[in-house]
């Protein structure tokens, strides 16, 4: 079985004690302005204290009109810092990497939170207007402003969110993104928006702050030779410590037939990357699914549901490598002894067959 619990340095800041890594996980636990709640403060530093290497926030939006989803952790005033300060030093002390996941929902942004979600063009399906190109280059700068909050707040480092149709994803799709200026068009335009902001943060931000960014190759209109590409030159540029894959399943094949065959993961495994970490998530629920994300090729494992489940997956998994998360479905009980909030279950119940059902056999 491959190490788990070897650490694992980066080019920039703290060395990882493990090699698993918290996912970004909305949770939907913190205040309507987006302050941090009581309840995303001891969701996330119980997850640090069971364990885990880094621990990252749930997608904090980088501007008010951002915003994906309610009770979101906000990053796009100084009012946040407060917050963010307390949960910056709580995960640090608990032994943890702290991670801000920096955000913008784009046209994936709900009307009853934003009244005009925008895109990288207009957007018929949800009504999304097109971004001007001053209001590109604003995003660019609120999404730089937002690590300097974070890096200001004591984090240890942010990760840029490109994956699962948000905005930057958006940005990249060549379905979504019909521009016609020096952001839209061929895969380079489409990806500038993304390098741009790596750039700002990295010229902005302290020598060693840490810059991952999470990309997802399948689903919303995301081509995966493009988002391969993508990925090879961000290891290729040597600017950021991680990159971050969501997966939906790290065994699965490609979704695309001219790439079935092999896995989806190994398409990024065999990229080179340099100084670069890689990491990957999708349905990691056991010990010895994270070795094998590992000997697949991987750096670190993401893990998503199994922290949410057991808050110490990552310490129990040190103890029993053969460790497997608890079965499915699981009673609201077991979730609200593992620091998750009333809130938090409420969101969860979309899921189906997560939590059972009162008076159901668990």
């Amino acid at each position: 079985m491959t190490d788990l619990f070897s650490p694992l340095t980066f080019t920039r800041g703290p060395a990882m004690k493990n090699r698993l890594m918290l996912a970004p996980m909305t949770n939907q636990q913190s205040h309507a302005d987006g302050r941090l709640s009581d309840g995303e403060y001891h969701w996330l530093t119980k997850r640090a204290a069971g364990g885990f290497g880094l621990v990252m926030t749930a997608a904090a939006h980088v501007q008010a009109n951002g915003q994906g989803f309610p009770g979101q952790l906000g990053i796009f005033g100084d009012e946040h810092l407060e917050g963010l300060t307390r949960l910056a030093a709580g995960i640090k002390a608990e032994g943890a990497i702290s991670s801000v996941q920096l955000h913008h929902a784009g046209y994936r942004a709900p009307k009853d939170l934003v009244s005009a979600p925008v895109c990288p063009s207009d957007h018929a399906e949800t009504g999304a207007r097109g971004l001007t190109l001053d209001e590109v280059e604003k995003l660019r700068d609120d999404f730089i402003a937002a690590a300097r909050r974070a890096e200001k707040a004591g984090f240890d480092g942010i990760e840029v969110h490109a994956a699962h149709g948000y905005i930057i994803g958006e940005f990249l799709s060549p379905e979504v993104n019909l521009r016609e200026d020096r952001y839209g068009g061929n895969p380079e335009n489409r990806a500038r928006l993304l390098f741009e902001i790596v750039d700002g943060i990295r010229a902005q931000c302290r020598s060693g702050f840490q810059v991952g960014v999470r990309l997802s190759p399948e689903r919303y209109a995301q081509k995966l030779d493009e988002i391969v590409a993508v990925a090879g030159e961000l290891m290729r540029q040597d600017k950021i410590d991680y990159l971050d894959l969501s997966l939906w399943d790290v065994t699965k094949e490609p979704e695309d037939e001219r790439f079935k065959g092999r896995t989806l993961l190994s398409y990024f495994t065999e990229l080179p990357r340099g100084n670069v970490r890689l990491g990957a998530a999708g349905k990691i629920m056991s010990g010895k699914a994270a070795a094998g994300v590992v000997e697949a090729g991987c750096d670190f494992a993401v893990i998503g549901r199994a922290a949410i489940l057991r808050h110490d997956f990552a310490e129990r998994v040190r103890r029993d490598p053969d460790y497997t998360s608890p079965p499915l479905p699981v009673t609201a009980e077991h979730l609200l002894e593992e620091g998750l909030t009333e809130t938090f279950l409420t969101y969860l119940k979309t899921w189906p067959g997560f939590i059972a059902e009162e008076g159901a056999n668990a």
